[in-house]
C-alpha cells in the first residue's frame, strides 16, 4: 500500500519560512520524479515544484528565488523549503508521484498572514 504523509504545514507571518516534509511508504521514492504542489480556495492544483531522480529540479515562476525542492533518499522523503513567504503562497500543499499509479498526499495547510 503507497502513503504519502505531508507535514510541516503551519500559520506563518509573510516573510517568514517553513519546511514541508513528504514521507513516503510503499514505495522507493528514489526511483522516482516527486513534486509539490498547492490549491488554494477557488484556484486548480498548480506546480510548485519537481525533483528529478537525480537531482534536477524546476519551479513555478511564482516562487523561483525563494522555494528549494530536495530530497533524502536514506529517509525516502521530500522536502520543501519556503522561505521569504507572502500572503498569495496561502494554500494546502500536496506531495505527487507519479509510479505505476499516480499517488498524492493528504496535504498540509500553509497559510501566510500578519
Amino acid at each position: 500500500q503507497v502513503q504519502l504523509v505531508e507535514s510541516g504545514g503551519d500559520l506563518v507571518q509573510p516573510g517568514g519560512s517553513l519546511r514541508l516534509s513528504c514521507a513516503a511508504s510503499g514505495i522507493i521514492f528514489s526511483d522516482y520524479a516527486v513534486a509539490w504542489y498547492r490549491q488554494a480556495p477557488g484556484k486548480q492544483r498548480d506546480l510548485v515544484a519537481l525533483i528529478y531522480k537525480f537531482g534536477g529540479t524546476i519551479y513555478a515562476e511564482s516562487v523561483k528565488g525563494r522555494f528549494t525542492i530536495s530530497r533524502d533518499n536514506g529517509k525516502n522523503a521530500v522536502y520543501l523549503q519556503m522561505n521569504n513567504l507572502k500572503p498569495e503562497d496561502t494554500a494546502v500543499y500536496y506531495c505527487y508521484v507519479s509510479a505505476s499509479s499516480s499517488y498524492w498526499g493528504q496535504g498540509t495547510q500553509v497559510t501566510v498572514s500578519s
